[in-house]
């Protein structure tokens, strides 16, 4: 087989990406951070279309290709005309980041059924939809793709108030591990990213607790950036990832290295 070039590995010239949830904070971080490695990116929203538009606009300001694209990921119709729009404007489709989410909280005595539905649908349904799509549009492609799918280390760590959001988390790292099983054989890896806690505009000030306790628990002794998380999805996607399929990739500072007794 090719042997990529040490210089090549990151390179995305003439590479098709879609973040979903990309007007976000992470996806944000997660768009620009493939344009600035050369790639033509979606740019996915659902309600934040001002946003959207200003990662689109920071891209381009810096000479790279994005697009805007509106789609409600729970539903199957939108879904599909996001892969199809993203083909129309760019001929094809090579990545998909499936970053969008929810992260409500609610106690699970009190939780109502609507509100795990919600989280179920935002996190776990959405994420099926588009990895289902995208790969439909790869494999027409003949070529294969990468598609990188961002959970959590509450996947695998339980929270307070949080075993819906936990719950959709362990299914998407599920679905990894069977979408790479199952679509291996047509060149298509699927491959999970679990950030820890991501650093945002007022956190200290809204957690200001939860944040002491994980800056106090993390060996590496601060919160992720969107860049961190950015740089993983990059890696996984990339020629550098080539044989890794299957795999979660934690990005957490070392939270998850605590013992838990």
């Amino acid at each position: 087989m090719h042997i990529p070039d040490l210089n090549s590995l990151l390179d995305f010239h003439g590479r098709v990406v879609i973040v979903t949830g990309a007007s976000g904070g992470l996806g944000q971080g997660i768009a620009q951070r493939f344009a600035q490695a050369g790639a033509q990116v979606v740019v996915h929203y659902h309600a934040n279309r001002d946003d959207a538009q200003a990662v689109v606009r920071r891209i381009e300001d810096a000479g790279g290709q994005a697009v805007a694209v509106l789609a409600d990921l729970t539903q199957q119709e939108q879904t599909n005309s996001l892969v199809e729009r993203a083909v129309a404007c760019y001929n094809r489709v090579d990545v998909l980041i499936n970053n969008a989410g929810i992260y409500p909280q609610a106690s699970l005595l009190d939780m109502s059924l609507a509100q795990w539905e919600a989280v179920i649908n935002a996190n776990l349904r959405s994420t099926f939809l588009c990895t289902q799509a995208v790969a439909r549009q790869m494999i027409r492609q003949g070529d294969g793709g990468a598609i990188v799918i961002i959970t959590s280390i509450e996947a695998e760590n339980p929270a307070p108030q949080h075993s819906h959001y936990s719950a959709s988390k362990a299914g998407v790292l599920m679905m990894t591990r069977s979408a790479a099983a199952e679509l291996g054989r047509f060149n298509i890896r699927v491959n999970a990213v679990a950030p820890g806690l991501i650093w945002r505009e007022g956190l200290e000030q809204s957690w200001a607790d939860g944040v002491a306790r994980y800056l106090a628990a993390a060996p590496l002794g601060r919160l992720g950036r969107p860049e961190d998380v950015a740089d993983a999805c990059l890696f996984l996607a990339s020629a550098g990832a080539r044989w890794i399929t299957g795999a979660s990739l934690t990005v957490d500072g070392g939270v998850m290295t605590n013992q838990v007794y």
